[in-house]
């Protein structure tokens, strides 16, 4: 394979002393540039742009032809697993992603089928290969899914939830069955995060938006344990090169003292917990990521330098952070904003690393 030019971001998740703090950016690739509303507008929807490997290697190529950002990262959703399962994944406009036939009971998760992810995602891994060639080692190749808790959240309710009543419900009530699904998802996630490697995925990060909706005691066992379920079982190397794992659990605050036991080697932080409380939490053992605040990207250019300068002061000096959002970047922003925050990155950060 390619040799990487840039490996700014792999060395500084395995906390390797780096020239600058790398940079990218959460959902990097999406409705903040007109070019890919121009592109999904061609396509016709949502799915159709990740269904076709040629279309989602475009865009997510397209905000490195904006930006000097330091990876991409695999256009997709974290609901393909679900919908491979027979679930019927449809998005409706300003309502998000809903599924035509959600599980609620213990019979509809035993019927849940096991999908072999070569046969019924293979147009993910075909996206992967096409944007690794594409890419010819400028950058990383960022491969991603979400937690087994946050997709099974949509499943159970059946599409987003502000109070998760009903998988809540299921874990009160029968919390066998909701592991017994979990465990189903981990594994399916596992084969299929082990094929973005195989076909060319540099890093790999797990997206838990969902976690911190949980109690602690329970974050750790329907949350945590299937996330270490996966990690134990990643491929960790490839061509001689490491594959560094991160995991993202949105306001995970104190909960990042577990995380670090799983043996991931990063952990994303959200912009309600300080970079020095979060490195406080995990001791340096393993990488930070984050986390300036979505919503500064509104702001001044002034006032986006400001926010990017606190955040590196927040992290300190020394290997392990990856610079980006607490969360991913919101349709409503200026791109040229965002073309701020990466050039001072790039200004600012090298102090940080002498």
């Amino acid at each position: 394979m390619t040799e990487l030019k840039n490996d700014l971001l792999i060395r500084a998740l395995l906390r390797e002393p780096v020239s600058r703090t790398p940079v990218w950016i959460m959902r990097q690739a999406g409705r903040y540039l007109p070019e890919y509303r121009e592109l999904r507008k061609q396509a016709g929807d949502f799915m159709s742009l990740c269904r076709n490997p040629e279309l989602a290697c475009e865009v997510t190529l397209q905000p490195l032809r904006r930006f000097k950002l330091d990876a991409a990262i695999l256009f997709s959703d974290i609901l393909m697993i679900p919908d491979a399962m027979g679930l019927g994944l449809y998005f409706e406009e300003g309502e998000g992603p809903k599924f035509e036939r959600p599980v609620r009971t213990a019979s509809d998760i035993r019927k849940l089928p096991m999908p072999d992810v070569a046969d019924k995602l293979g147009f993910v891994f075909d996206a992967v290969s096409t944007i690794r060639g594409e890419l010819d080692g400028e950058v990383p190749l960022i491969g991603f899914a979400g937690s087994p808790w946050t997709v099974g959240t949509y499943m159970v309710e059946g599409g987003s939830s502000r109070d998760f009543q009903k998988i809540k419900g299921l874990a009160k009530e029968d919390p066998a069955t909701l592991d017994e699904m979990l465990a189903k998802l981990a594994s399916v996630t596992t084969d299929y995060l082990n094929a973005q490697i195989e076909a060319g995925a540099q890093a790999i990060m797990i997206f838990d938006t969902w976690g911190a909706a949980l109690p602690r005691d329970d974050y750790r066992r329907f949350s945590l344990q299937s996330m270490q379920q996966i990690v134990d079982k990643l491929t960790r190397e490839k061509y001689g090169q490491q594959i560094p794992v991160i995991l993202f659990t949105k306001g995970a605050g104190e909960t990042l003292e577990d995380m670090v036991e799983t043996g991931c080697d990063a952990l994303g932080v959200d912009w309600t917990t300080e970079l020095a409380t979060a490195r406080e939490y995990v001791r340096d053992r393993v990488a930070l990521q984050g986390n300036l605040d979505p919503a500064t990207l509104r702001e001044s250019p002034e006032i986006i330098r400001q926010g990017v300068a606190d955040t590196l002061a927040s992290y300190g000096t020394g290997p392990g952070h990856v610079f980006n959002l607490g969360h991913g970047i919101t349709p409503d922003i200026d791109p040229d904003h965002l073309g701020v925050l990466v050039d001072a990155v790039h200004e600012l950060s090298p102090a940080y690393h002498s």
